[in-house]
């Protein structure tokens, strides 16, 4: 068996990184699709992120709906969809760790 030296470490490295590259696209695909959830007021508002960060869904109880108190109800909003994209952060951040064994990569997360 021949030794390649430094160059056929490198080229092992290449197809490493790049199989790594292909299972990230593919957990990023599979993480847009994941959704967490978050309430607010105790369970008067709930919002709903997907692993994209994005939020896909909100719900508002009509008893938490008072014209006389309109800062409540955006503050219970605000609560509710910042907890989900903090959830889908880690979520995102705790599945791509799984992947690169810890390794923080610069444009991932």
């Amino acid at each position: 068996m021949k030794n390649f030296g430094p160059m056929g470490n490198m080229g092992k490295l290449m197809k490493q990184v790049q199989k790594m590259q292909e299972e990230m696209l593919k957990l990023q695909e599979e993480l847009k699709q994941r959704t967490v959830e978050a309430t607010a007021g105790g369970g008067a508002v709930k919002a709903v992120a997907n692993g994209k960060k994005e939020l896909v869904e909100i719900k508002i109880e009509k008893d938490v709906v008072d014209p006389e108190d309109v800062e409540m109800l955006q503050d219970l909003i605000l609560a509710a969809v910042n907890e989900a994209l903090n959830k889908a952060e880690e979520m995102v951040s705790t599945e791509m760790g799984k992947l690169t064994g810890g390794l923080n990569i610069p444009g991932l997360f």
